[in-house]
C-alpha cells in the first residue's frame, strides 16, 4: 500500500473527513505531508479534536523518532484499536506497553507494531504496509472508523481510546 493508497480507502469510508497538512491550509511547519482521517459526517472543523488514524511522513524531533520515518519512500500508518483489539493484536494490554517497548524495533516495514509513543492509548502502527499487513491495515482501519463513528452518535469525548 502506498500513502495514497490508505488515504483512498479511508477517505471512501462514510462519514471521513481527511486533512493533510500543509503551509497553505494553516498547519503547523512540523506537520506539514502528514495525514489526519477524522469521523465528522457533519462536516464541522470543531468537531475534529481526535483522530482515529493517522499517515506520518517524517520524524518529529525530540519527540518521535523511533520509527525512523526520515528514510526515502518510508511512512507510518497509525490506528486508534482500542484496548481489546491492541491485547489481541500484541498479546499484552496497552498499559503493559513499558514493559515491551525496549525489545521492539518500530523501523521494521510491513508489521503491525505497538505505536512508539500511543500504544498506552490503544494506538498501533505499520511502516509501509504491504502484502504482509495490507488486507490487517484495511480492517484495522474499518473498525477504527466504525468505533470513532460509535463514539460521534453517542456524544462520547473523542479522545478515549
Amino acid at each position: 500500500m502506498t500513502e495514497n493508497d490508505v488515504i483512498a480507502f479511508v477517505s471512501g469510508l462514510p462519514g471521513v473527513v481527511a486533512f493533510t497538512a500543509a503551509e497553505d491550509n494553516g498547519a503547523p511547519r512540523a506537520a506539514w505531508g502528514d495525514t489526519f482521517f477524522y469521523y465528522d459526517p457533519d462536516d464541522e472543523p470543531a468537531n475534529r479534536k481526535m483522530p482515529f488514524a493517522t499517515i506520518v511522513v517524517k520524524d518529529y524531533e525530540g519527540f518521535d523518532t523511533a520509527s525512523d520515518l526520515n528514510r526515502p519512500g518510508v511512512f507510518r500508518v497509525n490506528i486508534g484499536v482500542g484496548r481489546a483489539v491492541f491485547e489481541e493484536l500484541l498479546g499484552y494490554p496497552p498499559a503493559a506497553h513499558a514493559d515491551h517497548h525496549e525489545a521492539l524495533d518500530y523501523r521494521v516495514p510491513d508489521r503491525i507494531l505497538p505505536h512508539p509513543l500511543y500504544a498506552t492509548q490503544s494506538w498501533v502502527c505499520v511502516l509501509n504496509p504491504g502484502d504482509g499487513t495490507a488486507e490487517q491495515v484495511r480492517a484495522l482501519l474499518t473498525g477504527a472508523h466504525t468505533r470513532a463513528a460509535a463514539r460521534h452518535r453517542t456524544g462520547e469525548c473523542t479522545t478515549r481510546a
